[in-house]
């Protein structure tokens, strides 16, 4: 006859078994899921366009940002970070990115979306390089699931550019 102690490590072993069971079923469901998010970001006034004294550009954008992410969310999303960047090529680099705005989205209700603001990050190049320069906007999220992995994606918004002059 077994004592309490060896019974009661079976009983553990075996739910612990099926709750890692039921962790991989749930974190492999989210393959079926085929999201369709959309975005749109447009600038509405660049409020400065200016040299640093340390010789580097600095902008202020204002910007409406929209998007309708509730496709994003399962029964196993936990919450979804999103950020807006700008992305441009110089001489030196062939990818530069800056960090905009971002917000965490913590329910499906809240993934559908339109926001009037400025940039929350200052958008700086090391250098004179923003004059003129043609620019995309991205708006990239990265899903938090409540088990399994995290996911990311981005939607590139494209045909954006800075004056030729500072403000």
């Amino acid at each position: 006859m077994h004592s309490f102690g060896y019974r009661l490590n079976g009983l553990l072993t075996f739910a612990v078994t099926i709750l890692a069971l039921m962790c991989v079923i749930t974190s492999l469901s989210d393959n079926f899921n085929t999201p369709s998010p959309s975005a749109e970001i447009k600038i509405t006034n660049i409020n400065w366009f200016q040299k640093q004294p340390q010789g580097h550009d600095e902008v202020s954008l204002t910007m409406n940002v929209s998007a309708d992410l509730q496709s994003l969310f399962t029964w196993n999303t936990k919450q979804i970070f999103i950020f807006v960047a700008a992305e441009y090529e110089t001489l030196k680099n062939s990818l530069n990115e800056v960090s905009l705005w971002d917000a965490i989205i913590p329910a499906k209700e809240h993934a559908k979306f339109w926001i009037h603001t400025s940039n929350k990050y200052r958008f700086v190049d090391q250098g004179n390089n923003l004059r003129g320069k043609k620019f995309n906007l991205t708006m990239h999220w990265h899903v938090m699931p409540k088990t399994g992995k995290m996911s990311a994606d981005k939607i590139v918004l494209t045909g954006y550019s800075l004056p030729e002059e500072y403000r």
